[in-house]
């Protein structure tokens, strides 16, 4: 079964540039989207999960016009359970990330502006158990 990584930031060149790290760093082991919203990317997932693709891993914005991230990792955790998610805020306050934390297992929240170093080595971390 594929495996893909979802990104999701209403600002395109923020998910340009974490699609363009990821394959950097994890070259073609995996499929990897983008989504302007949250609506869009819970569309995202149902059509991937339909064609036999495993979202393994959700990196999302907190701060995005409609639905929010946290929002988003909610509802995608209650209806993917197991999908790991990382959560990139300039803006959430620790009560949301422990919401968050609380109800999805949000593995890690990430500051914007990110280091690209840290991030690709914390995403590493989530991923290796799942490539063993």
């Amino acid at each position: 079964m594929s495996k893909a990584i979802l990104c999701v930031d209403d600002e395109k060149i923020i998910v340009m540039s974490l699609v363009e790290q990821l394959r950097e760093r994890f070259e073609d082991r995996y499929i990897y989207e983008m989504a302007m919203s949250g609506e869009e990317a819970l569309e995202i997932i149902d059509e991937l999960v339909e064609d036999s693709v495993s979202v393994i891993l959700i990196i999302s914005d907190w701060l995005m016009q409609g639905m929010k991230g946290d929002e988003l990792l909610i509802r995608v955790s209650q209806k993917y359970p197991g999908t790991l998610t990382v959560m990139l805020t300039g803006q959430a306050t620790q009560e949301a990330i422990e919401r968050v934390r609380d109800t999805v297992g949000l593995k890690a929240y990430v500051t914007k502006p990110w280091d690209k170093e840290s991030l690709m080595n914390r995403i590493q971390e989530l991923l290796e158990p799942l490539e063993a």
